[in-house]
């Protein structure tokens, strides 16, 4: 019974760890994007390539290369034209995906002693 315990306690613990990780990284991501692109009138050319880098290096940690490398594009597509861009960073949107959202165990709330 108490390695049964142990082994449930392990996978849920590897379950938080995956969501505190994608939290970290993907959503944390995710949302920076989201106030750059709806508040780019108000950042600089140098604001908007520092928010990409950045954005660019959580996508990188989270094992999401293309989306990274497009925000990296983006990054310093800012610095010459605002028109590529822009291009650049709907391709990148485009491809980060909900679906590399960790699954969601169909059980019910988990008891915590």
């Amino acid at each position: 019974m108490e390695i049964s315990l142990e082994l449930s306690r392990k996978k849920h613990r590897d379950e938080v760890l995956s969501r505190f990780k994608h939290i970290k990284t993907c959503v944390l991501a995710r949302e920076l994007c989201l106030l750059v692109r709806t508040n780019r009138v108000a950042f600089n050319v140098k604001d908007a390539h520092d928010c990409c880098a950045l954005i660019s290096q959580l996508c990188s940690e989270a094992g999401c290369k293309e989306p990274s490398d497009l925000c990296r594009k983006a990054s310093d597509a800012v610095l010459n034209s605002e028109e590529n861009y822009l291009d650049i960073c709907a391709q990148s949107c485009m491809k980060c995906g909900e679906a590399r959202r960790p699954q969601q165990s169909n059980k019910k709330t988990q008891y915590v002693a």
